[in-house]
């Protein structure tokens, strides 16, 4: 199904239990399998056979391991984006709006409800992207490192709103995190490529995936020592009781576009295979599939599950029109895997 050489395949949900073993450990080092997809998913078992091919030496296809780099989008590709929007999103509002010992200006409580009302009603303020992204940034400023990394911690704790049985840091997709883990085992490189804030993706999968720090790529802030003040970087040395602290200023949000310029300056090479859930990760998968090098491959998983996620395959029908028109392949959330949380995750009706 995968089709012949530089395809795009765009995911609607891989759900194979390759060799298709069910939802059992991925832990193996002997034998590595597939997990939590459907035995019937023809896209998993074909992706199953490139990457088999690309690590078989004598294999034309083959891929030396130093090439072997696999590029994946957090937010609704590894973990779930609709408890009731991305976790950063929601994180902002809730202390915006709700944290008794946070105090955010006037401007900045107005956006923060309208985003909250805009993901309830299906209309989202204008540029609410980019306006997320600086005051997102804003809300960060004075904090150190640890400290938003310990917010976003707590965070994790609370329940994923619509869902039962669920908390916010336990809203993994099963056999994303099964596919990742499959990938390192076959000596494949991954890198994160989000477009929530780096040091949150940090937090977010650490107890979840063994990816390096240095590998996690997303939105940046600028950040500086507590004593620097006004100061330009190039005229101040950081002291013994210096900390590092968020200014409150956006560098870059890594969406769209911007992943690709980022992945070329961080990485340092094409990678092989890309995996994402939406057109922010368009320019990505392009990106990776024009590797001439090798047999490069880009995935989108389409949300069209409304039984087991708050999906919908009538929101995804333009994004799956661009696939069928660009030779991309389409693997359906609803059809192909056979779980997404877990069995014991219901929706909220």
């Amino acid at each position: 199904m995968f089709g012949s050489f530089k395809q795009i395949t765009c995911i609607v949900g891989i759900s194979l239990s390759l060799a298709l073993t069910g939802c059992t450990s991925t832990t193996q080092t002997q034998n590595p399998t597939l997990t939590y997809w459907t035995p019937q998913s023809q896209v998993a078992k074909d992706f199953v056979t490139y990457v088999n091919e690309v690590t078989d030496p004598k294999s034309g296809k083959f891929i030396p391991k130093e090439d072997r780099i696999a590029v994946f989008d957090m937010d609704g590709t590894l973990v779930g984006e609709t408890y009731p929007s991305y976790f950063d999103w929601v994180m902002f509002t809730e202390k915006v709006l709700r944290d008794p010992n946070y105090k955010a200006p006037a401007d900045m409580k107005k956006f923060a409800a309208q985003l909250e009302e805009g993901w309830k009603n299906g209309k989202l303020p204008k540029d609410a992207e980019k306006i997320h992204a600086k005051y997102s940034f804003e809300s960060f400023k004075g904090m150190t490192i640890e400290e938003v990394k310990d917010y976003a911690r707590e965070f994790m704790k609370t329940d994923a709103k619509g869902f039962n049985n669920l908390k916010r840091g336990d809203a993994y997709f099963r056999p994303m995190i099964s596919l990742v883990k499959y990938l390192e085992q076959k000596d494949f490189t991954i890198y994160i490529v989000s477009g929530t804030e780096r040091n949150i993706v940090r937090v977010l999968l650490e107890n979840v995936l063994d990816v390096p720090s240095d590998r996690i790529i997303g939105s940046d802030g600028v950040i500086k020592a507590s004593g620097q003040g006004n100061k330009d970087g190039l005229d101040y040395v950081y002291q013994p009781d210096d900390k590092l602290i968020y200014t409150g200023e956006l560098i870059t949000k890594n969406v769209k576009m911007n992943k690709v310029p980022i992945i070329a300056r961080e990485i340092g090479k094409v990678p092989v295979l890309s995996f994402g859930n939406s057109s922010g990760d368009l320019s990505m998968s392009q990106y990776i599939t024009n590797n001439k090098k090798y047999e490069s491959r880009a995935y989108i998983l389409l949300g069209d599950d409304s039984q087991r996620e708050h999906g919908s395959e009538a929101k995804v029908e333009k994004l799956k029109k661009y696939c069928d028109e660009h030779g991309f392949y389409t693997i359906s959330m609803k059809n192909d895997f056979a779980t997404v949380y877990g069995d014991n995750v219901t929706l909220q009706k």
